[in-house]
């Protein structure tokens, strides 16, 4: 039985630990801390965890589960509904496990995805007990070759007690040789991490741990969860030629070239779409240093727009999936994926002077992003890597649309429930209506700027009304404190951020 996994498991020794799911989350214990692979639906666990939720319903227990970023294969619900989630970090996107979280019934830390592996080295998370890591093949030295994600599976592999692998039979081994995994040196004896470009390769292709570690093999043919992005419509498309007009015009001030800077962009509809209006602008040889590698990337590719794509994980929709992954090797030459903790990492971000487009769910007058929570309490997903990237980005980019719930949601409001982002990592603020560039603004000189170019109406003449009563209150960053947070108090109210009498269509 086992000899058809030769090409698979390649370290003879480590056939006999082959065994069934079931038997590899027995080793699963009430109270431990798990690291398991997977990052933005790619390159997850898809066995074990099943396994553990099956056998929680017989018996329970609670642990701690680590990831990169969200997991796929409804991995978040099925664990969260058997209750078997005491605490879960740095970031989901399930809406079962949100509810749970939203409940108090889940601790949840919503973490930089820079930082999770560089607390457990410093020992102030942790320990990792148990590492669960989805691989294509496991080498003659018996290190782990990942699959469509890197993460956090690296230091989790090389911090845990026991690893189990689960040989994926389905990911193909065109992704060997795709993996960059450098792993930073503990301080006070850390260098630099050498990456000038991006596409450097520092480190190795596979996670390097001693063989004796793996305790488990846990053979599995299921596939990564398809990304649900939508397509572009006229609002994303409008975001997108709104960037590409202030691309041009840094261009012709000098401040960019016409192959811009390396490009990073979050995960979602918007930034893909963002991403995709960039096939039609006059922009060329374009490089990108990001996290999730979605369909526009290899759009671009295809489109003779991209040079390169760095990335932590490659996440796509299911037909571009097959395309992709069907000739993996037209593109293989033109990407590498790294552990989260360099592609998120500070100094690299600033060193390659990334332009980073992400997402926020509202923003305020004075340029604040909430890109987490609605009306101030309920988490959405998480702040994932846009933290990282704002606060060191060459240019830090924030797009959204300017309305939601049919216009009864204003998406710029006088006071952020939430600051996730804060008024000096915000660079440029985009939504259909256009594009507010903040850059050397006071906050009295940003309100306005937000308000006239990025707020539809009729929000746009209740702002104004807002500002104007502030500026009376007078201070650097005016506001009415007892009308700061009315706008999300009516909405939760009434169903509308809308004053009374007020429609949409009336002042449209």
């Amino acid at each position: 039985m086992h000899d058809q996994h030769h090409d698979r498991i390649r370290l003879p020794a480590l056939r006999e630990r082959i065994t069934t799911a079931t038997e590899a989350a027995a080793l699963i214990q009430d109270g431990m801390t798990i690291g398991m692979s997977g990052f933005t639906k790619s390159g997850d666990a898809k066995e074990v965890p099943l396994a553990m939720a099956e056998r929680a319903r017989q018996s329970p227990f609670r642990i701690t589960l680590m990831t990169g970023a969200s997991l796929g294969n409804d991995v978040d619900k099925l664990l969260t509904e058997a209750g078997v989630l005491a605490r879960r970090l740095p970031f989901q996107a399930d809406p079962v496990l949100r509810a749970a979280i939203n409940r108090g019934e889940v601790m949840y830390v919503d973490q930089h995805l820079s930082e999770t592996v560089e607390m457990l080295r410093t020992r102030q998370l942790g320990p990792i007990d148990v590492a669960i890591i989805e691989a294509i093949a496991i080498t003659e030295t018996g290190a782990i070759i990942p699959s469509t994600s890197i993460g956090n599976s690296a230091s989790f592999a090389i911090l845990a007690d026991k690893v189990i692998v689960e040989i994926n039979l389905n990911q193909s081994l065109e992704l060997e040789g795709l993996h960059d995994i450098f792993i930073p040196k503990h301080r006070p004896q850390r260098e630099p991490m050498p990456l000038m470009t991006p596409h450097d390769r520092v480190g190795t292709t596979a996670i390097h741990i001693p063989p004796e570690k793996i305790a488990a093999i846990v053979i599995t043919e299921r596939n990564d969860s398809s990304s649900t992005i939508l397509p572009p419509d006229a609002d994303t498309d409008a975001i997108a030629a709104h960037l590409v007009n202030f691309f041009n015009e840094e261009v012709r001030l000098g401040r960019l070239t016409n192959s811009l800077l390396p490009l990073q962009a979050g995960i979602g509809t918007i930034a893909n779409a963002v991403m995709t209006g960039f096939i039609d602008s006059p922009f060329e040889h374009l490089t990108m240093y990001s996290e999730v590698l979605q369909d526009s990337t290899f759009d671009l590719f295809d489109a003779g727009k991209l040079d390169f794509a760095s990335g932590s994980s490659i996440t796509l929709s299911a037909d571009k999936g097959k395309q992709v992954f069907g000739e993996l090797a037209r593109y293989k030459e033109r990407l590498v994926l790294r552990p989260q903790e360099v592609s998120n990492h500070p100094e690299i971000i600033r060193r390659l002077g990334i332009i980073a487009i992400n997402t926020a769910l509202e923003a305020d007058i004075y340029g604040n992003v909430n890109s987490t929570h609605t009306l101030g309490t309920h988490v959405m997903n998480g702040i994932g890597g846009s933290g990282d990237f704002a606060r060191n980005a060459y240019l830090a980019v924030f797009a959204t649309k300017s309305l939601a719930k049919e216009g009864k949601i204003s998406s710029i409001v006088p006071m952020v429930s939430h600051v996730d982002h804060n008024e000096h990592d915000v660079d440029i603020l985009v939504t259909e209506v256009g594009l507010a560039d903040l850059r050397g603004l006071a906050p009295r000189e940003r309100a306005t700027v937000i308000i006239d170019n990025c707020v539809a109406e009729p929000y746009r003449h209740m702002l104004r009304e807002y500002v104007a009563e502030a500026a009376k209150r007078g201070g650097h960053t005016p506001h009415v404190l007892e009308k700061a947070l009315s706008w999300h108090t009516r909405y939760r109210d009434t169903g509308t951020m809308l004053l009374p009498r007020v429609t949409l269509a009336a002042t449209i």
